[in-house]
C-alpha cells in the first residue's frame, strides 16, 4: 500500500534510520543463522545463550550485560556468575524483535523502520537498556525515532500502529498506541487542500499524502481531494486501534456523516456480507489492499486474532461479536449519520451473534430514528428462536415503536436546532412529517404480505402489527388488503369470526376500484365484509358521477348524495352489478332464514308457557284450607256484585260525582 511513498529521515540527527553503536565489545563481522540458530560472526567462542520461542542466539555476556539492565538482574538473581544459558519466552516483539537488540548491542547497524520500530521500542523497554547503563542507548533512540519521525508520517503511523497488535499491553503502557491514534486523527482532520495528494489504497502507481511535504496552493488546482481519502488505510487496523482511531477524530470535531461512512466501509471490510451495492464489493477492497505489497501487511478479509493461533469457528464467532459491538458503540448519535440499511444489516448480525441486549436495544432505537429509510429486503430478519416464525415479526413490531415514538418526541418538542444544524441535517429530520409515517405504512404492508405466508404467525401478530399505525398514516389500504389475503390463502382453516377480525384491520372505504372489484369476487372474505366493499364503492361511483355532472353543467355548490338505485345501478359497471345481484341474494336467503328461525321460536316459548302452567298446577297443594276456599269464594263473588252496580249505576238518576265516590268506597269494601 504504501510503495510509492519513500519518507527519508533526512535533516535528523540519527544517520536516516540506521542505528549504530561506537563501542564494540566484540569485534565480528555480524551474525549468521544456522538452523533456527543465531551465532555471531567472531573468532571468539560464544558464551551465553538466549532462548526466545523456538529460536536460540549463541553471544556473548559482555555485550549483552552493559546494554542491559535486565541481562544483569538476571544473572545477579541467580547467583551463579557461570550462567550461560537464560529464556526469554515473554519477549515482546519475540525473536525478530532481539535480533536487532542485539546486533545493537555489539554495535552492528540497525535499519529503524515503520515496520519494526514498535517491536524494538517495547524489547528495549523489556530488556531495560536506558540511559543508566550508557548514553544514547536503544530506548532513547527507539523513543526518538518513534517521537520525530514516525509521528509526523501518516504512512509510518498507520504501519506503526498496525504493528501494536501483538504488542499487547506493552504498546498500550508505552503510549504508542495513543501517540499513533491522535497522529492518524489530526491528519485525517486536517485540511487536505494543503496536501500533497495521491489516492491510498488504491492499484499501484498511486501513494498516500506526503505530510512532511506540504504544497503551497495554487488558484489553477483543479484536482478534489474527496471526504473518504482515508478510509482504507484505517481499515486495515483491529477493531480495538480503529476504535481509538474514530474516539481521537470524534473529539478533533469532524463531520459525523464522515465519521459513519468510514465506519460502514471498516464494516464492509470485516464483516463480509454486511454491506451490498456499497461502493464496490468487499473482494475488490481486498484485492486493492493485497495488489499494493513493499508495506509488510497483506491487507485482506480473514480476522487477524493476535493472542491465539487456532482458528476455530467459535474464535471467529467471538471476534465477529466482538466487532459488531464495537461498531454499534461508535456510531454517531446523529441521525442519518450511517444509513437504516446498514443500520438494519448490522442488527440482523447481532441477533445472529448473540450481542450484548443492551447494545442491540440502542441499535433498535437507532433504526427507529430512521426507520423510514428501510427496505423490505432489510427488513427481512429470520427469526433466530425455535418453533418461531420464519422472519422475527416481534423485531419489526419494536422497530415501529420506535419510530412512533421518536415521531411523537419530534412532533411535541419545538425545533431549537441552529441554522448549520438543519443544513447539515438537509431536511432529514421531519418531525410529524405525515410523508414518513405513508413511507412506514407502505413498507409495514408489504411486510405483512411477505410474512403472511407463514402458517406460524399468529393472527394477533399480525392484527397487531397492522394496526400499530394511525389511520392517518394510510391513505390506501389496497396493501393492506393484499396482505389480508394472502394471511386468508395461507390459514384456510380461521373460524368466521377470526376472519372478521381479521379484515377489521383495513377500511373497505379506502380500497381503490381494482381492489374493490377484487374483494367483489373474492369468496374468502367473509360476506358482511364484500357488502361493505360493493356498498362504499357504489357510494364511490355515484358521488363521481354526480362530480362529472355537475362540472359539464358548471354548476358551484353541490353536495354529495346517493341517487335512486335505477340510477344507480345503470352508472354501475356490470361486475359490480353481477356482484351485487349475487350478494342481495344472499341477503334474501339469509332474511328468510332469519324469519323462519323466530316462528320456530315464537311456537318453541308457546309450547314453553304451556309446560310451565301444567307443572306449576302439579306443584301447588291439591288440598287447601276451608277458611282461604271460603275467602276465594268471597272474594270472586264481591266482584263479580261490583261488576254488575258498575253495569246498573249508570241507568240511575244521580250526580256524577256521587256515583264516582259511591263506587269508589264499593270497590274498596270488596277489596278488603
Amino acid at each position: 500500500m504504501w510503495d510509492s511513498e519513500s519518507e527519508s529521515v533526512t535533516g535528523r540527527d540519527y544517520e536516516n534510520g540506521i542505528l549504530s553503536s561506537s563501542k564494540h565489545g566484540v569485534k565480528n563481522d555480524g551474525f549468521e543463522l544456522r538452523d533456527h540458530s543465531w551465532y555471531v560472526a567472531t573468532d571468539i567462542p560464544s558464551d551465553f545463550l538466549v532462548q526466545v520461542g523456538d529460536v536460540n542466539f549463541h553471544l556473548h555476556k559482555y555485550p549483552l550485560l552493559s546494554r542491559s539492565g535486565k541481562m544483569n538482574r538476571l544473572i545477579y538473581e541467580s547467583r551463579d556468575l557461570g550462567l550461560s544459558k537464560v529464556a526469554l519466552d515473554d519477549l515482546p516483539g519475540g525473536p525478530e524483535a532481539f535480533e536487532l537488540a542485539a546486533k545493537f548491542c555489539y554495535g552492528i547497524a540497525v535499519d529503524l523502520t515503520a515496520a519494526n520500530i514498535s517491536g524494538l521500542r517495547c524489547a528495549a523497554e523489556y530488556l531495560e537498556m536506558t540511559e543508566d547503563l550508557e548514553e544514547g542507548n536503544l530506548t532513547f533512540k527507539t523513543e526518538a525515532f518513534l517521537s520525530y519521525v514516525v509521528l509526523s508520517s501518516w504512512r509510518d503511523s498507520i504501519v506503526v500502529l498496525k504493528s501494536c497488535e501483538n504488542l499487547s499491553p506493552w504498546a498500550e503502557n508505552l503510549q504508542i498506541v495513543r501517540r499513533c491514534s491522535e497522529s492518524i486523527a489530526w491528519k485525517a482532520c486536517a485540511n487536505p487542500k494543503g496536501i500533497r495528494w495521491a489516492y491510498t489504497g488504491k492499484p499501484p502507481k498511486v501513494s498516500s499524502p506526503k505530510w512532511n511535504e506540504m504544497k503551497d496552493s495554487s488558484p489553477g488546482r483543479n484536482s478534489q481531494v474527496p471526504p473518504d481519502w482515508w478510509f482504507e488505510d484505517v481499515s486495515i487496523l483491529r477493531i480495538d486501534h480503529f476504535v481509538r482511531v474514530i474516539t481521537a477524530i470524534k473529539v478533533k470535531g469532524m463531520r459525523f456523516e464522515v465519521i459513519g461512512a468510514a465506519i460502514m466501509h471498516y464494516a464492509g471490510k470485516w464483516l463480509p456480507g454486511l454491506i451490498k451495492d456499497g461502493g464496490g464489493s468487499v473482494d475488490e477492497a481486498s484485492n486493492s489492499s493485497n495488489s499494493s505489497g513493499g508495506s509488510g501487511w497483506q491487507g485482506g478479509l480473514h480476522m487477524i486474532v493476535a493472542v491465539t493461533k487456532d482458528d476455530t469457528p467459535a474464535a471467529e464467532t467471538k471476534d465477529q461479536r466482538m466487532i459488531v459491538e464495537s461498531l454499534i458503540s461508535i456510531i454517531p448519535p446523529q441521525k442519518d449519520s450511517v444509513s437504516c440499511s446498514f443500520l438494519l444489516r448490522l442488527l440482523r448480525m447481532a441477533n445472529m451473534l448473540k450481542v450484548a441486549p443492551a447494545l442491540v436495544t440502542e441499535l433498535e432505537k437507532r433504526v427507529g430514528m430512521q426507520f423510514e429509510q428501510a427496505t423490505l429486503g432489510d427488513l427481512l430478519i429470520p427469526s433466530y428462536n425455535k418453533n418461531e416464525t420464519s422472519y422475527d415479526v416481534d423485531l419489526v413490531q419494536r422497530l415501529l415503536e420506535h419510530f412512533l415514538v421518536q415521531e411523537q418526541i419530534e412532533s411535541s418538542s419545538p425545533t431549537t436546532q441552529s441554522f448549520s444544524d438543519k443544513h447539515m441535517y438537509d431536511g432529514a429530520q421531519r418531525g410529524a412529517n405525515p410523508s414518513a409515517k405513508i413511507r412506514v405504512a407502505r413498507l409495514v404492508d408489504s411486510y405483512l404480505t411477505e410474512v403472511s405466508r407463514d402458517r406460524n404467525l399468529s393472527l394477533t401478530k399480525f392484527q397487531v402489527l397492522a394496526e400499530a399505525l394511525p389511520d392517518s398514516a394510510r391513505t390506501c389500504d389496497d396493501g393492506l388488503y393484499r396482505a389480508v389475503d394472502s394471511y386468508l390463502k395461507a390459514h384456510p382453516t380461521l373460524s368466521e369470526h377470526e376472519r372478521k377480525r381479521l379484515c377489521r384491520v383495513m377500511d373497505c372505504q379506502k380500497l381503490s376500484i381494482d381492489a374493490c372489484m377484487h374483494a367483489a369476487q373474492n369468496e374468502r372474505l367473509p360476506l358482511r365484509v364484500v357488502v361493505q366493499v360493493l356498498f362504499s364503492e357504489q357510494v364511490k361511483i355515484s358521488n363521481a358521477l354526480a362530480n362529472n355532472s355537475l362540472k359539464e353543467t358548471g354548476e358551484t355548490q353541490y353536495q354529495p348524495m346517493i341517487s335512486n338505485r335505477k340510477s344507480l345501478l345503470e352508472g354501475t359497471p356490470q361486475s359490480f352489478q353481477e356482484g351485487w345481484a349475487a350478494a342481495k341474494k344472499d341477503i334474501n336467503s339469509l332474511k328468510f332464514e332469519l324469519e323462519t328461525v323466530k316462528a320456530k321460536y315464537h311456537e318453541l316459548q308457546n309450547d314453553m308457557d304451556i309446560l310451565q302452567r301444567q307443572f306449576d298446577k302439579l306443584t301447588n297443594k291439591k288440598q287447601a284450607s276451608a277458611w282461604i276456599t271460603g275467602w276465594k269464594k268471597l272474594s270472586k263473588f264481591t266482584k263479580m256484585t261490583t261488576l254488575e252496580n258498575h253495569d246498573i249505576d249508570p241507568q240511575v238518576d244521580t250526580a256524577p260525582g256521587e256515583h264516582t265516590r259511591k263506587t269508589t268506597r264499593r270497590w274498596r269494601n270488596s277489596i278488603s
